[in-house]
């Protein structure tokens, strides 16, 4: 009988001998079945992001290039106004010297109206007129006739003389003023058309000039995102490096995942992760993809996953340094269950695109862009109507 017990003894620790490395063995290819699968979405989320920023790029160049040509319009349109109003300044001087060619017109023309006001008078006694055939006729001889007739013609000619050399100037000034008013006109009007056809420019550059502020920031954010997911899948392909040598080695290791489902090792307490980066409020800067070296950490320098990262490292604890990594780290845990040491996440320019640590009283702590490391109010304001209940434990 008792031959029979140690028999059996023996058979069950062979068997648990055998069971404990297949158990291992199945738990380390079950996780790196789940990190695989957690990398190849990270791959394609990569690959998409990567493909909206250059969309983004190529948008941006096509902007920049139309804004140069309008650029490059409104200065030729400047141009143009500027040779236009030197122009008008020219045809207006123009103008003063044809309008004092008029008062000297006018004033020959008086003149001209002088001398045949002369001649009149001398046709004319007692203040009766006196016809040229008169003056013919009463010649006392063919020789005073002849030269009678001879003053008359010349008389007669003299005056028809002044009187078409004055309608001649007349005509010839109008047409002049004509000429030159109706330049004048042309000029201005070119020039309203000019400065009318530079706002509508000014106003597209000032319209392309905004869109190209919104896509720059939408490059940015791109960027933002396609840097955290390459750190990421750097971290996954470490993770991934990190449990194939441990199931290579048969040892029994917890590996650090991404998985919701499994919890990260943890030995540090939630008031000393809290506490550690004190000495940080008001003595840091918020950097995107800083604070994962030590001169970066030496001089306060850190991104909010960074910062995370490294108030859990300072306590012995190891979680990722990306806010997609730390999203998925640890358990989930509902908002009336969240203690001082959760992790807290706020849909910014992406969905959990900020994480910060939890210190209770609806506050907790992290690097925030406008101010690096402090405390901040999650119970109203900015971050409350960014914070949308997404709670995850990393320690007990």
């Amino acid at each position: 009988m008792n031959n029979k017990k140690i028999l059996t003894s023996i058979a069950v620790t062979l068997g648990l001998m055998v069971a404990i490395p297949l158990e291992n063995e199945t738990v380390h290819a079950e996780t790196q079945s789940e990190i695989e699968a957690n990398r190849a979405e990270v791959q394609a989320e990569l690959k998409e992001k990567k493909q909206d920023l250059q969309n983004i790029q190529t948008k941006l160049i096509e902007l920049t290039e139309e804004v140069e040509r309008f650029d490059k319009a409104i200065k030729a349109n400047e141009e143009m106004i500027t040779e236009t109003a030197d122009e008008i300044i020219m045809q207006e001087k123009e103008v003063e010297v044809l309008e004092d060619m008029v008062v000297e017109l006018e004033e020959d023309i008086d003149k001209r109206l002088d001398i045949l006001k002369e001649r009149a008078s001398s046709l004319q006694k007692n203040g009766g007129a006196i016809s040229y055939l008169q003056v013919i006729f009463g010649s006392k001889s063919f020789s005073d006739f002849i030269d009678r007739i001879s003053l008359v013609s010349k008389i007669a000619a003299a005056d028809n003389s002044l009187i078409e050399q004055y309608e001649d100037d007349k005509n010839e000034l109008e047409e002049q003023q004509s000429a030159i008013k109706e330049k004048l006109n042309s000029l201005i009007s070119m020039q309203e058309e000019l400065k009318l056809m530079q706002a509508q420019i000014i106003e597209q550059k000032e319209a392309n000039d905004a869109k190209k502020v919104e896509l720059e920031d939408k490059k940015a954010k791109s960027q933002a995102i396609v840097n955290e997911l390459q750190l990421e899948d750097s971290e996954l392909a470490q993770m991934l490096a990190d449990s194939r040598v441990q199931a290579d080695s048969n040892k029994e290791q917890k590996i650090e995942t991404y998985s919701s489902n499994t919890s990260v090792s943890a030995s540090g307490d939630a008031q000393s992760i809290i506490s550690v980066g004190y000495k940080y409020i008001g003595n840091s800067v918020y950097r995107f993809g800083a604070g994962r070296s030590a001169r970066d950490i030496a001089n306060g320098w850190f991104d909010c996953s960074a910062y995370v990262s490294w108030a859990f490292s300072q306590n012995g604890v190891n979680i990722p340094a990306s806010t997609t990594g730390l999203s998925r780290v640890g358990q989930k845990v509902s908002v009336s269950e969240m203690k001082p040491g959760d992790l807290v996440f706020f849909n910014t320019y992406k969905t959990n695109g900020h994480v910060g640590i939890y210190v209770g009283g609806n506050q907790f702590i992290g690097a925030q862009s406008s101010t690096g490391v402090a405390i901040a109010n999650m119970g109203s304001g900015y971050w409350a109507n960014r914070f949308t209940g997404h709670v995850r434990r990393v320690i007990n």
